[in-house]
């Protein structure tokens, strides 16, 4: 049997090995998915966002039949503000545009983590709340004069400089990073053997 991440985000890896920290000898090989993000007619949020976990999960799939018995989890957050999923920026003005928009508001993460190993998958999600502080033009601008928002939901990422902007967060700080490490654990639990 062989653990497999669909991503090579350097933040879901280094979150994957702490949730498999109690699993004796615990390694996992890595996958690109490439895989269409976009919403799909009157899906909501978290439907969007489940359906985007499991569709990597089974894209890594495919990418993972040199393993032996390949189990492949898949993840996916999205940025929520007022019912609207706020994607990647396509550039600059789409940065600040949003990051204007969190300014001085409550805003929800929702991250989805799927595994599957071909004959079934499971798919669990984690609902965070992130507020802002108010954050003037010129610390937008310079937190974009960065690069850092440009290739994260809401153009902002917790774990670094977009920290800063977090006045509070009610939920799971991990899967506001991008990998809910007790809904993780527990879905390896579901296919450990």
């Amino acid at each position: 049997m062989t653990w497999v991440l669909a991503s090579t985000s350097p933040r879901r890896k280094s979150l994957l090995q702490q949730a498999g920290f109690t699993q004796s000898q615990f390694q996992f090989e890595l996958v690109a998915p490439d895989i269409d993000e976009s919403m799909q007619g009157q899906e909501q949020p978290l439907q969007f966002v489940e359906r985007l976990a499991i569709e990597k999960a089974q894209a890594g799939l495919k990418l993972s039949q040199q393993f032996t018995a390949p189990k492949v989890l898949g993840s996916d957050t999205i940025v929520v503000l007022d019912g609207e999923v706020l994607g990647k920026p396509k550039n600059v003005a789409d940065a600040t545009a949003m990051l204007k928009r969190l300014s001085g508001q409550t805003h929800q993460v929702m991250t989805a983590v799927a595994i599957t190993d071909g004959d079934q998958t499971h798919v669990r999600n984690c609902i965070t709340e992130v507020s802002f502080c108010e954050i003037s033009d010129e610390d937008i601008a310079a937190y974009i004069a960065t690069q850092e928002p440009m290739d994260k939901a809401g153009s902002y990422g917790i774990q670094a400089l977009g920290g800063c902007f977090v006045r509070s967060i009610n939920g799971s700080y991990s899967a506001v990073v991008g990998l809910p490490l007790v809904e993780t654990r527990e879905l390896l639990a579901l296919l450990a053997h």
